[in-house]
């Protein structure tokens, strides 16, 4: 990089410092450039930075370390990229900012580029006023009312984003208290709730777990209790119904040969009626002829007698004999046949209470079976209540966390928003200031009512001015840059 100085009629002195240069000529002055505005950060160590159009300067950090400025108008300069300036008067002046400039984060400062001037400079120049001059004084003011239209536009825009900024920040603060207020109110309210809740179900199936064990394990003994009791009665039953089946036959056998014995005796009666009937006739009718031995005495009536009274006693005795026989066996059958009806009434009295201890069993089997139905079916709707509170709190626990996350991403997104419009509103910011050392030149140029003419050719860019610090001395400065 080089830089060249031409002036006329004024001999050249030139002197650097950091931040600023400025130069006095034959009668000169002091120009002071400006730094270069505001820095926005294009890449690793490089900065650019425009400063005034009119009176200001443009200065730079490229990529590479190296900082030089560009300046031009009335008392334009040049300075580094920390600020620096080319200052001139009525003569001409260079000034390098800070050396070299940084490179990467903090390089070594690079040597002072050498300075030549060319002599062809010092030739005198033709100055004539330009014809356009008031022609291009309109369309500067027309530019300056555009350009302050924009400000304008461009301040609004401003205080918009910086409401919008304000809203942005409002809405953040929010968006963090009802992240927090989410989660106090997930930590502190629901999940214990959940957990309460979900504990008393615990418990109660735990209780109605070992409740159900202990009535399976009395009931399974009482039921085995009940069956060996109904199995010990139906064998006694059995017992006792074998018996009184045989009592009862007994009891009919014996009836039946009492009446046997009783048909019996009135057939004997009969007969031995019949007999002595018979025998009776027989005497009675029989005629006997007797051959009496008239030596012998007989009594026939006295034999009679005796025969009759003999007939008589056996037949006394058989009947007393039967009588008693048949007293004793209609007894014996008559006291067998209560002590058996006794028997059979305290039986059927028996068979009549396991029937009743039977129904009633029965009964409290079914009132437990429908107990254990009832059970089972609480266990059934507690657990069916837990899995649908579980699922119901796993549904509520997934909603809050999908609205978390929601709230989360709208937060990250306004966080994006907010740092797009900080950017924008740094843009904004530098664009302003760029306006504003704009309109700071123009007014100095204004004030100073001095052209300027802005020239390009293929080495660089020329930015010419003049400017007249006192009345007694005048000079045209012309500075190049080639990179």
């Amino acid at each position: 990089m080089s830089f060249v100085s031409r002036s006329r009629a004024a001999p050249v002195s030139t002197l650097f410092s950091s931040g600023s240069s400025y130069k006095a000529g034959g009668g000169g002055g002091i120009g002071v450039g400006f730094r270069g505005g505001i820095g926005s950060p294009l890449s690793r160590g490089a900065e650019v930075g425009l400063g005034g159009r009119y009176g200001g300067g443009f200065s730079s950090r490229l990529v590479g370390g190296l900082g030089t400025g560009y300046g031009g108008g009335y008392g334009g300069g040049m300075g580094g990229g920390m600020g620096g300036g080319m200052g001139g008067g009525l003569g001409s002046g260079i000034g390098s900012g800070m050396g070299g400039g940084l490179h990467g984060v903090m390089g070594p400062p690079k040597p002072i580029t050498a300075v030549t001037v060319n002599q062809s400079l010092l030739a005198p120049l033709n100055l004539e006023i330009d014809p356009n001059i008031q022609q291009v004084r309109a369309q500067e003011k027309e530019q300056i009312k555009i350009l302050n239209n924009r400000f304008a536009s461009l301040i609004d825009k401003v205080r918009f984003l910086e409401q919008q900024n304000k809203m942005l920040d409002t809405k953040w603060n929010l968006c963090k208290s009802k992240v927090v207020v989410v989660q106090v109110v997930v930590r502190s309210n629901i999940e214990p709730m959940f957990e309460a809740y979900i504990a008393n179900l615990r418990r109660q199936l735990d209780d109605l777990k070992n409740m159900q064990g202990l009535w399976k394990t009395s009931r399974t003994s009482e039921y085995e209790d009940e069956i060996n009791k109904r199995a010990t009665v139906e064998n006694d039953f059995v017992l006792l119904k074998k018996d009184v089946d045989g009592a009862y036959m007994n009891k009919v056998e014996l009836e039946a040969k009492v009446e046997a014995l009783q048909d019996e005796i009135n057939f004997l009666r009969a007969l031995y009626d019949a007999e002595l009937t018979e025998l009776q006739n027989q005497v009675k009718d029989t005629s006997v002829i007797l051959e009496l031995d008239n030596s012998r005495n007989l009594d026939l009536n006295a034999i009679v007698a005796e025969v009759r009274a003999q007939y008589e006693d056996i037949a006394n005795r058989s009947r007393a004999e039967a009588e008693t026989w048949y007293m004793q066996k209609y007894e014996e059958m008559t006291s067998s046949a209560v002590k058996y009806d006794d028997d059979l009434k305290d039986t059927k009295s028996e068979i009549s209470d396991l029937k009743r201890f039977i129904n009633r069993l029965t009964a409290e089997i079914e009132a437990l079976k429908g107990q254990r139905a009832n059970l089972e079916t609480a266990i059934t709707e507690a657990e069916e209540r837990g899995e649908l509170a579980v699922k119901d709190a796993k549904a509520r626990i997934a909603d809050l966390e999908a609205a978390l996350q929601k709230a989360k991403q709208d937060m990250a997104l306004q966080v994006r928003e907010y740092q797009e419009l900080m950017n924008v509103k740094l843009a904004l910011d530098i664009e302003i200031a760029t306006y504003r050392k704009l309109l700071e030149g123009e007014e100095s140029r204004y004030e100073s009512n001095s052209p300027v003419t802005v020239e390009r050719n293929p080495h660089g860019i020329f930015i010419g001015g003049m400017s007249s610090i006192t009345s007694s001395s005048s000079s045209t400065t012309q500075m190049t840059r080639r990179i």
